[in-house]
């Protein structure tokens, strides 16, 4: 079986997260940086931002999100949800995903023939690189998951750390050393997922 094959088995939505670095903060830095350049997107608009939040960084934006939630929970149900929050903030980093809304209403006014495909090609463009981002932490030993507390915290995101307006955070990505392997996955029939037409047999 081919390498990116086993990568693909590999990623797995890790939620017991560790703060051992197994791999280095610069290179994670690399990861993330070569998944932004080689990824696709519409017309290559390259619509995508990421910041990545390392240690006490990390640990403040789960803090913002916390802050968010805590008046919106009803309290009796606030302590499991607050026991989530630091099971993601048990890693020692998080990788937000944003896509810039200004390239995005470029393309729409350059090509007003398809300017209702460019948000969904952006939301796709940026599905693609979550998904290479982790499946390439996994393939170096990293456990992480995604998660979506935005809308909730963008106006805390931009304030907390100069995040341009333009940028619509999209996903959040905790990562860390895996401290516990996840559950056995159970998958549907293939045959009701996937046809085949054409004439060589599968």
């Amino acid at each position: 079986m081919s390498t990116l094959a086993t990568a693909l088995e590999k990623r797995r939505s890790i939620y017991a997260l560790g703060k051992n670095k197994v791999i280095p903060e610069q290179r994670v830095r690399e990861i993330v940086e070569h998944a932004v350049k080689h990824v696709p997107s519409p017309f290559n608009s390259q619509s995508a931002r990421v910041v990545i939040l390392f240690g006490s960084e990390s640990t403040r934006f789960w803090g913002l999100v916390r802050d968010s939630l805590k008046p919106l929970v009803p309290p009796e149900a606030f302590g499991k949800t607050d026991e989530k929050i630091k099971a993601f903030d048990g890693g020692y980093g998080t990788v937000l995903f944003f896509e810039d809304q200004s390239v995005v209403r470029g393309l729409q006014a350059r090509f007003p023939l398809y300017a209702d495909n460019f948000p969904v090609w952006s939301l796709q463009s940026n599905g693609m690189l979550e998904f290479a981002v982790w499946t390439a932490l996994a393939e170096e030993g990293a456990g992480a998951s995604l998660q979506h507390y935005n809308p909730l915290v963008d106006e805390a995101v931009r304030s907390a750390w100069g995040v341009p307006a333009d940028w619509k955070l999209l996903a959040e990505m905790p990562f860390g050393s895996v401290e516990a392997a996840p559950g056995e996955k159970e998958f549907l029939p293939l045959k009701e997922r996937v046809l085949a037409y054409g004439d060589g047999k599968a």
